[in-house]
């Protein structure tokens, strides 16, 4: 995980504390919305990641609000100070990311089985 914030706040230009929150954040997007198998799978191969899911949820009653799928998590990453440059920047450092832990076939399928990811692939 150390390594995935250090890589996500150097290439977004965040600082540590907001790259955590950050994949915390998209990680508990991809366990909610995408292909729940093989998210699991990649969470598992990342140290920290369920700590970094459970931190970014702390704000339990906005997040509810928001409601759930692409655009909560844009505007809770946006909450965190984040752009559109800045968010695109950290879910190609994750897919990258993801890419080394699980394979490019397998975070193929999460990419294009979470509604609204294609996007920023």
């Amino acid at each position: 995980m150390d390594e995935l914030i250090g890589q996500l706040a150097s290439k977004a230009g965040i600082d540590n504390a907001v790259a955590e929150n950050t994949v915390g954040i998209m990680l508990g997007f991809l366990r909610s919305e995408g292909p729940s198998d093989k998210v699991q799978a990649l969470i598992d191969r990342i140290p920290g990641a369920e700590a970094a899911i459970a931190a970014s949820n702390q704000g339990g009653g906005l997040a509810r609000l928001m409601g759930g799928g692409i655009m909560a998590a844009g505007t809770r990453l946006m909450s965190l100070g984040l752009g559109v440059v800045e968010i695109k920047t950290a879910a190609h450092e994750l897919f990258r990311f993801g890419r080394d832990k699980v394979g490019a076939d397998q975070m193929g399928e999460i990419i294009t089985g979470t509604p609204g990811l294609n996007q920023f692939a």
